[in-house]
């Protein structure tokens, strides 16, 4: 590489010693089952559906990464999963089929990088999110990176990060629209500005999962300066007051839920009192070196040309900086080829800042491009087989893992999701603008399916003795800057329904959405019986020969729940 980039680093050595350390204790008997289930998910080792591998989580804050990054984690993609790494709504980067015996090694790769999975898992403050655009978005009042960043800091290895009731999500958006999702996390933060002076609307208690529940209001304006101390006195009281006892009622939205919202700020204000006696240090924020954009390259694919039109509609927007855009990469349900890392890897050495963001919609973007070198771009990301466009419409649709390989799963949600996508393909080259297309393979929500305007989760039913695959239907749900809304569930649909129940929903907001009217609030306010009768046959006749079979399945369906270790 000929340019210089700066990313932060996060890893230490001494985190993968103790892993193996931990690992030879194990092996040896001297720490049993439990304990040493509990010791590697903390380090982003997590149990797979399948027997004797693992699925390893590797922990991208705010999800910037750049070409160190990326050709590390290209690196132990080939040489220990499956040569693609998947990335997920929380801007991590997952590999599967990851042998134990191998995790010291693509440790040690990753930690030359400067990456880590420390706190990916398990009871913990996990990844820290942003919104991919904070530092471009024109309506940001201030860019929340740096902030993200102290506070991953502030927790990595805190005394109390990795022993919490159960896990603990954090995430910042730098404006009121909240791409970041703010509302559905533990601990978020929106920017916001008083007088001059930065800070953050603070949101607490959110969640999804079987139970989903927008966030309470802690802070409608908190000055930037006292952002470690909310953050610690949250942490405290959730270390405290979570229910230990029960894994499912282990979140602090229960804790919320237990003591009402004003109890629950009488005894935030009282663990907040203590940590102000204390008089801890303000959050340190990082040293901004900065990465320059990257001058214009000419040549390229003709800006006439149709596909390349289609895709800069849908792909380009506009950033802070006029003579900048910023460009998503649409992945197909958040996988990335190592080889297609490494080719992203010195693209980045022309383009752009030299950087990326993974999403919290699976996809990637690249800031700081050059107009003038959109044409160029393109061509390279289409040579890579990245250059699909569809951003923001039904096709970019969001997924679990699914059977594939999680125990808590009931469907193959990536292999609906899949079809979902080829049957729109066939009907519109970009169907749905604006419409949210998420299903999860089970009802605890890892696919974001009850905060999409169409949403399902994986079910099963059984008729005449024979069990089918089935999918909830949820409709009308989102984020912005009014909270969360979660989508209303509907009816089920079997598995190989469900595609073209996805073209039918489209079909009915295209011919009766209103003027004016977004799809999201369409979907919110459509009649379900109206739904229903639009549905019609895919709802109305009985399984057949074959809808036995999940999507993508050779043989006969079979509810295989295993025992979770943690929630995605």
């Amino acid at each position: 590489m000929n340019r210089t980039v700066y990313l932060p680093k996060f890893s230490d050595k001494r985190d993968i010693e103790e892993f193996v350390d931990k690992v030879a204790a194990f092996e040896r008997g001297e720490i049993g089952a439990e304990g040493f289930r509990a010791f590697r998910l903390l380090r982003g080792v997590y149990g797979q559906r399948q027997p004797d591998v693992q699925m390893f989580r590797i922990k991208i804050p705010f999800g910037r990464v750049g070409p160190e990054q990326l050709d590390a984690i290209a690196d132990v993609a080939d040489l220990y999963s499956r040569g693609f790494g998947h990335v997920t709504t929380r801007q991590n980067i997952q590999l599967h089929f990851i042998k134990l015996s191998d995790c010291e090694a693509l440790m040690r790769r990753l930690d030359e990088a400067g990456l880590t999975s420390r706190e990916a898992c398990g009871n913990s403050v996990r990844n820290v999110t942003a919104c991919e655009l904070a530092e471009v978005c024109a309506d940001a009042p201030f860019d929340v990176t740096p902030y993200a960043e102290a506070v991953v800091r502030y927790f990595l290895g805190h005394p109390l990060a990795s022993a919490l009731p159960r896990k603990f999500k954090i995430a910042f958006s730098g404006c009121e629209s909240d791409c970041a999702l703010a509302a559905i996390h533990d601990l978020g933060f929106v920017a916001g500005s008083r007088d001059g002076r930065r800070g953050f609307k603070v949101y607490v208690g959110g969640g999804l999962s079987t139970t989903p529940q927008s966030a309470l209001t802690l802070h409608e304006f908190l000055p930037a300066e006292d952002l470690s101390r909310v953050c610690e006195a949250v942490i405290r009281m959730f270390n405290e007051l979570g229910n230990r006892q029960n894994r499912a009622r282990a979140r602090i939205k229960y804790v919320l839920r237990k003591l009402g919202e004003a109890g629950f700020l009488a005894k935030y204000a009282e663990f907040r009192a203590a940590v102000d006696a204390e008089n801890p240090k303000s959050l340190t924020l990082p040293d901004r070196l900065g990465n320059s954009p990257a001058s214009p390259v000419a040549g390229g694919v003709s800006p006439s040309n149709p596909n390349y039109l289609e895709w800069r509609a849908s792909n380009v927007i506009a950033q802070k900086d006029e003579r900048y855009k910023a460009v998503y990469v649409k992945l197909t349900l958040g996988d990335i080829t190592s080889q297609q890392m490494r080719a992203l890897a010195r693209a980045l050495d022309r383009f752009g800042d030299g950087t990326i963001r993974l999403t919290v919609d699976q996809n990637l973007l690249i800031p700081w491009v050059d107009e003038r070198s959109l044409p160029a771009l393109y061509s390279e990301l289409e040579a890579m087989g990245l250059g699909a466009s569809g951003i923001q419409t039904a096709r970019d649709i969001t997924s679990c893992p699914g059977a594939e390989s999680c125990n808590l799963a009931v469907t193959s949600s990536r292999n609906v999701a899949r079809a979902i996508g080829e049957e729109l393909t066939q009907v519109d080259a970009n169907p749905g603008a604006g419409v949210s297309v998420k299903v999860s393979g089970c009802p605890n929500s890892c696919g974001q399916h009850h905060i999409a305007d169409i949403g399902w989760h994986g079910a099963a039913k059984t008729v005449n003795g024979t069990t089918y695959p089935m999918y909830q239907l949820h409709l009308g749900g989102g984020v912005d800057g009014a909270g969360a809304h979660f989508g209303r569930q509907v009816v089920k649909v079997i598995s190989k329904r469900v595609p073209n129940a996805v073209s039918r929903l489209l079909a009915l907001c295209e011919a009766e959405r209103q003027a004016n009217e977004s799809p999201a609030q369409f979907f919110r306010r459509v009649d379900p019986k109206r739904v229903v009768a639009v549905l019609g046959d895919l709802v109305a006749k009985e399984p057949t020969l074959g809808d036995e079979l999940d999507v993508g399945a050779s043989t006969g369906f079979e509810v295989a729940i295993g025992a979770g270790e943690c929630a995605s």
